[in-house]
């Protein structure tokens, strides 16, 4: 038996080398090229450092900011003396969900996210109702951060302009999407300095709204308890609280990013839990204080509404009367504040897709989208993002209101379902010592936060967008029923009809001659070892009964996001592919025939296939190929999305180049 060969690289003896297309030069341009999967520190420069990670994934929870605080604060209508309250319950909550949040990534040290941790904490299907929540949020991280970004952008613009709005969402959208499959640190790098202009601009804008008003503190709590009086005798106790209850809910957007750093664990760079636990402080610390801070300068500066403009812009005006170069200070304050909303929708770009992976690998969604792109994205997963964000941009006509009402409910059902997850494997170990107490009390609060703004906002906003936002979720679970049940119903049945091949009695125990690549030779695509690929081994030798001298096994290993998640990854796979092949050429030792193998890793499968059938036709002339494809009794349409076609394509390809391969039919009922 010769010597079985792994292939990488480049090959240039492929037949009809041809110049890139047009499109094809473009889209390098614009993507890039290509990852080399043989590098082992590809993934540490992949992964990013904790101050980078709050760029990508904290600036979602930040940069809540520009519209939660505001959310709360004109709900409160006449009533401003509640704002107070409300900043110190919006603060004690960041911390809150928080620190739960950073006890889920110790647990869940390669990703947290609510879809793992209620698939494992409450089951399958509670995880899948999660993830089908955490993917409308994802969607609507998109969606209103650039809603928003384009409210902040055209505060400081003239009325004439604002017919603009819209198109200009959809271009950054689009923008995004683009720069997101090119990979996740070069998006993140390209966004860090308005991250910093934010900062900056936002800590002169709370910090000088505060110390200026500090001589009229007195004053300003004379008024409140003045307003709190009178509150109680018109509203009594019974409606200041449903009152205090309903802005603070509808201030829920304020939370809505924190998750979004459990979730990104695989891009953290190692030590990742304490990268993701740092990321995590930065985060809470940085939206407690901006949020609390607005909402107390809301109140200090006495801000009202004013038709075209956000509450941040009239604050920024109103302070900027009392600084030099006022103007630009409130043009900077508003870009950064734009330009932050759009690094936000980042967190739906690097989150969304890796559910959707997830969701993929665990056969509730189609599986190529777990696949990766050459540049090692989730392509599929970012460009259903990037689509389905715009879709609902232009559902709501960028109405930031509308969207947050959407976006705030599934967020808190995933945040509720996580926090009663935890809480419940508390309990199941209340017997291993004193600190889950606090734990349990600790998630216990959490649930209880979470579920009371989750239940508020469904009642309060049910007519106003949270009956789309449930309808939406609803059917993306059904869809997983579905694609489940598919799954399973055609994995149950070849199971069934190849169970019998897993035990072929062994012809000959003696070594097998040396392979001839002058004699005829099957050149035979497998995957795992399965009965699929030993059905199609069998096959070619019955149909072509004693012509064939050798067998060459040829697989690839798929990195998608399943494989993909540390520097030795990709030897993993290879190496799991190597047993599963040499499995194979074990079969067909003890049969008598001469076999080897060729394999390969990487994220396109049909390219890497091509390059080793080629390079087999080289060594074995005579060599016919073979591949295993289902066929279905009732062709549906949705089958070549659920299953791929791999077999078909690569046969066409082959033909073109004048080699012979054949396509053995599986039954799949």
């Amino acid at each position: 038996m010769s010597n079985p060969q792994d292939v990488g690289g480049n090959d240039p003896d492929l037949p009809f080398p041809e110049k890139p297309s047009l499109f094809k030069r473009l889209r390098k341009a614009v993507i890039g090229p290509p990852r080399d999967l043989s590098d082992r520190g590809i993934f540490q420069r992949l992964s990013v450092i904790a101050f980078l990670a709050w760029v990508g994934l904290g600036a979602d929870g930040l940069s809540s900011s520009s519209y939660g605080p505001e959310e709360a604060f004109r709900t409160l209508g006449a009533h401003v003396y509640l704002a107070l309250p409300i900043a110190a319950l919006m603060t004690a909550t960041v911390f809150l969900i928080s620190a739960c949040y950073s006890r889920i990534i110790a647990k869940f040290p390669y990703g947290g996210g609510g879809y793992v941790v209620a698939t494992a904490l409450l089951g399958e299907r509670t995880g899948m109702v999660s993830g089908s929540a955490l993917l409308v949020d994802y969607i609507l991280t998109i969606t209103v951060s650039i809603a928003a970004a384009g409210d902040a952008l055209f505060s400081i613009l003239p009325s004439g302009w604002h017919e603009l709005k819209l198109p200009v969402e959809v271009f950054l959208i689009l923008a995004l999407t683009t720069i997101n499959i090119r990979g996740v640190k070069e998006s993140i790098l390209m966004l860090l300095p308005v991250f910093l202009l934010f900062l900056a601009t936002h800590v002169i804008l709370i910090g000088f709204g505060l110390c200026s008003h500090a001589s009229e503190l007195a004053r300003t709590s004379e008024e409140i308890q003045v307003g709190f009086r009178n509150g109680l005798a018109t509203l009594g106790v019974g409606g200041m609280l449903l009152l205090f209850m309903h802005a603070y809910s509808l201030g829920g957007g304020t939370y809505t990013g924190i998750e979004a750093v459990s979730n990104g664990l695989p891009i953290m760079r190692e030590p990742r839990v304490k990268t993701a636990q740092r990321t995590m402080i930065y985060m809470a610390v940085s939206l407690a204080l901006t949020a609390g801070g607005l909402i107390i300068c809301y109140l200090l500066w006495k801000v009202q509404m004013v038709p075209g403009k956000t509450l941040n812009a009239v604050l920024s005006e109103q302070i900027a009367e009392r600084l030099p170069l006022g103007h630009l200070f409130v043009i900077l304050t508003l870009f950064s504040e734009g330009a932050l909303l759009v690094v936000a929708a980042q967190a739906g770009f690097l989150d969304g897709p890796r559910v959707l992976a997830n969701m993929a690998i665990d056969n509730w969604l189609p599986r190529r989208l777990a696949s990766l792109s050459e540049r090692l994205t989730t392509q599929n997963g970012i460009l259903i993002m990037g689509g389905s964000a715009l879709a609902a941009l232009l559902y709501a006509r960028g109405d930031v209101r509308h969207l947050v009402v959407m976006y705030s409910i599934n967020v808190f059902l995933t945040f509720s379902l996580s926090m009663l997850g935890m809480a419940r494997s508390l309990i199941s170990r209340r017997g291993s010592g004193e600190s889950w107490k606090k734990e349990f009390a600790l998630f216990a609060g959490g649930f209880l936060f979470c579920f009371m703004i989750l239940v508020v906002t469904i009642f309060e906003k049910f007519g106003e967008g949270g009956w789309v936002t449930l309808l939406i979720t609803g059917t993306i679970v059904s869809l997983c029923f579905l694609v489940r049940h598919h799954y399973r119903t055609t994995n149950a049945k070849l199971s069934q009809l190849y169970a019998i091949l897993s035990e072929i009695p062994r012809v000959t125990d003696k070594a097998s001659a040396p392979l001839d690549p002058n004699q005829p030779t099957a050149a035979i695509l497998v995957g795992g070892y399965t009965g699929l690929g030993i059905h199609t081994t069998l096959a070619a030798f019955r149909e072509f009964p004693g012509k064939f001298k050798n067998v060459v096994f040829i697989s690839v290993g798929a990195v998608d996001s399943g494989a993909f998640k540390g520097e030795d990854a990709v030897d993993k796979l290879r190496d799991r592919i190597q047993k599963e092949l040499e499995k194979y050429v074990d079969l067909m030792s003890g049969q008598g025939v001469p076999a080897t193998y060729k394999l390969a890793v990487g994220t396109d499968v049909v390219s890497e296939l091509e390059r080793l059938c080629f390079e087999v036709a080289r060594g074995f002339p005579q060599a016919t190929f073979f591949a295993g494809q289902l066929v279905f009794q009732r062709e549906r349409w949705y089958q070549p999305i659920l299953h791929n076609e791999t077999a078909f394509i690569l046969q066409k390809r082959l033909h073109l180049a004048g080699r012979t391969m054949v396509i053995i039919p599986a039954r799949a009922g």
